[in-house]
Parts: C-alpha cells; sequence; structure tokens
C-alpha cells in the first residue's frame, strides 16, 4: 500500500485499539505515534516516503533484509511486543505498535503480501487490491468506515442503524449481530 493509505490505518488502527489498551484515542501524540508506527516497517525501502527521510539507513537495510523482509515479518512483530513489555513506557510504545500492525495488515491486503517466516520464501496475502491501484482508496474507504462503526459506543451504532434503515431492509436474520432490539440505556 501507499504511504497515505497507510498513515489512514495507522490512524484508524489507533483510535480502535486505544480504548482497549486504557489510552484516549483522539491523544495528538498517541495518534502521531501510531501514524509514525504506519509507516515505519517501509523503512527496508529506500524510495518509501520513510525510507527517503532515513537515508542512508534505508539503503542498508534494504541492502542487507531486502523489501518486505525483516520488517514485515512475525521476528519484527516479536521485537514490538518485546517492547512493549519491556520497553518504553505503554503510553508512547502502545500506538506505534499499534501502527506498526495496521501497516502489515495493509500490506496483507496486497498480492505481494507478507513474508511472515522470514527469511523463509514463502508469502502470506489476502489479495484485495494492488498497492497504489484506483481499487487500494475503496478498500482503505470500507476498513476506515469499518473502523468509525467499531469505535462508537452500542447505543451510537444501533442509532445509526435505525437512521439508515439498514436492519429493517436487509432484517435482523440477515445481519443478527446488529439488528438485536435496541440496548438499553445506561441509569
Amino acid at each position: 500500500m501507499m504511504a497515505g493509505s497507510h498513515v489512514a490505518l495507522g490512524a484508524a488502527g489507533w483510535v480502535i485499539a486505544a480504548p482497549h489498551l486504557g489510552l484516549p484515542a483522539l491523544d495528538p501524540l498517541a495518534l502521531g505515534l501510531a501514524v509514525a508506527g504506519s509507516l515505519l516497517p517501509d523503512i527496508d525501502h529506500p524510495k518509501s516516503w520513510v525510507g527517503q527521510r532515513t537515508r542512508p539507513t534505508s539503503t542498508i537495510i534494504a541492502a542487507l533484509l531486502g523489501h518486505r523482509g525483516a520488517t514485515h515479518s512475525l521476528l519484527a512483530l516479536l521485537g514490538c511486543g518485546w517492547l512493549l513489555l519491556h520497553g518504553a513506557p505503554h503510553g508512547f510504545v502502545a500506538p506505534v505498535l499499534v501502527g506498526y500492525l495496521s501497516h502489515l495488515f495493509g500490506d496483507l491486503l496486497t498480492p505481494r503480501g507478507l513474508r511472515l517466516a522470514w527469511p523463509c520464501k514463502g508469502t502470506w496475502a489476502l489479495p484485495l487490491c494492488r498497492a497504489g491501484s484506483p481499487f487500494e482508496p475503496l478498500v482503505v474507504a470500507a476498513v476506515l468506515a469499518w473502523a468509525c462503526f467499531a469505535a462508537i459506543g452500542p447505543q451510537s451504532r444501533h442509532s445509526l442503524l435505525e437512521a439508515s434503515r439498514l436492519c429493517r431492509w436487509a432484517g435482523p436474520d440477515l445481519v443478527p449481530a446488529l439488528c438485536l432490539p435496541k440496548p438499553p440505556t445506561p441509569s
């Protein structure tokens, strides 16, 4: 995926994950860290947005590990997890890790996929769109719509569904998890 798509997915990922981590979803510093994390895996590509700004480091990483190599693998995820548990304060590492994960999710949606078992050659992919294709913004928009829907509370979700008449049109049998009776208002 392109840098703009990674930025959007990183911010959306943070908005969804933050409440589950006990952190504010719209904190500007955390959002910025999530966006930075969403660009970080492409440090292994000298022509990427982050690669251009980190030369000669990105050139060395690309020569040693290749693009979508170690920085796009389970090894990177383990490193991020270790940092989350043993590294810098949770409020700084968690947004970067969420952004990083959103990047990997975005690249997983392309035909090139990820070499999760790096250094092995096999790739994993759910090829919905090619990087830079006209379809990429549509896939990102669908993920963002899902993120917004997931981020609002059950009361707001129900009101939104009622206003859209989706449950009336589709019926509770088609979308049972969404079209349940209106949740009780807290007293």
